[in-house]
């Protein structure tokens, strides 16, 4: 093929790549550093990989023309290293799909995509240092890259359909198609059909990886729990699609949305309402925690144990945020705080400590 075509995709490849990793890696260091978390950083260096690969395109169509073999096994061991940064991302991502969360949450997936990156990494090095093809170059990167592809679109797919963004989900399946075509191709002597390929599922990607920081930069927003005099608690009941009636309950003040209803067990729901009926009273708030073993049944406590408020504080966090959508840290603990307040002598008793104008029975 022409060396000029060569020359340019590896400058384009070069510069957008290049970009695109510092923009990540800006992202990570604004909000991703302070939460401990660097998948972010791992799919920055997959593109980083991706940008190196650029530079080899311009070096040997300018410097050492008609070398192909030495052109294709750069590319094989950067493209080894792009999947390899990709699913050493993946264990850091918050939704994985439950047949995948199990491996690449295990204890072994390091060795998983670790021991069959270095056995085709030693394939192509020998393939460079013995000077000679046996077969096709890129044979072992398709297959790495395709173990790598079914991982990556499971939890793209995962990740933006649980934070309600479809759209990006199914479009990341689409991206993940013209992935796989491109690996093809790479078996092909079609040099120039591959290079459109590779041209737009890279760039594809890249925006998804973009996509997929803002969705996540979207949920940290909209998932903040507020303050106090900023949250409101409405009581209500509607009928279902039976035509029986339930009770619901509305929680105002969260970013992004207007309110979030909740739909609690019928004991939940008593419990909240006894709650909110002290507050909104205003005369004895406190609700009386009965002791751990206590025997004696002359006295009549509001609240059996702890595990009822922590029963109450996890249903209201899966209606708020979808099962096993939350963490404790993040969530939980600031929940509870801004919802309710133990009493400062520890005689058991809690309240809760919404403003009271807040509360609508």
């Amino acid at each position: 093929m022409d060396g000029n075509l060569y020359f340019f995709y590896g400058w384009w490849q070069f510069a957008v790549c290049l970009f695109a990793f510092f923009a990540l890696i800006a992202i990570w260091w604004q909000i991703g550093k302070k939460q401990n978390d660097f998948g972010q950083v791992w799919l920055a260096l997959s593109i980083l990989a991706w940008a190196f690969s650029g530079l080899l395109e311009v070096y040997f169509a300018v410097r050492i023309p008609n070398s192909g073999l030495y052109l294709e096994s750069g590319r094989s061991i950067l493209s080894l290293f792009n999947s390899l940064f990709i699913l050493l991302a993946l264990p850091w991502f918050r939704y994985l799909p439950k047949p995948l969360a199990y491996i690449i949450k295990g204890g072994f997936w390091r060795f998983i995509v670790g021991v069959p990156f270095l056995f085709c990494l030693a394939f192509t090095l020998h393939k460079l240092i013995a000077g000679r093809e046996y077969g096709y170059i890129q044979e072992l990167d398709v297959y790495y890259a395709i173990f790598t592809l079914v991982f990556l679109g499971g939890v793209l797919w995962e990740s933006f359909a649980k934070r309600r963004l479809k759209v990006l989900s199914w479009l990341s399946l689409v991206c993940i198609l013209i992935i796989l075509v491109a690996q093809f191709f790479k078996l092909s002597e079609s040099e120039g059909t591959l290079l459109l390929f590779s041209a737009i599922f890279k760039t594809s990607l890249i925006m998804l990886f973009f996509a997929l920081a803002l969705s996540w930069v979207k949920e940290l927003a909209e998932n903040i729990i507020p303050k106090s005099a900023n949250l409101s608690l409405v009581f209500s009941k509607e009928k279902d699609n039976a035509g029986k009636w339930m009770s619901t309950v509305l929680l105002n003040g969260f970013p992004g949305t207007k309110e979030r209803k909740l739909i609690l067990s019928p004991r939940l729901h008593a419990l909240l309402l006894e709650f909110a009926q002290r507050c909104k009273n205003g005369e004895d708030p406190w609700l009386e925690i009965k002791p751990k073993n206590f025997s004696v049944t002359e006295k009549t406590y509001d609240i059996g144990d702890y595990n009822q408020i922590k029963r109450l504080l996890n249903a209201l966090l899966d209606g708020l945020f979808g099962k096993d959508n939350w963490t404790r840290e993040q969530h939980l603990i600031p929940l509870k705080n801004t919802l309710f307040e133990m009493s400062e002598s520890r005689n058991r008793k809690i309240r809760m400590i919404l403003p009271p104008e807040n509360i609508f029975l």
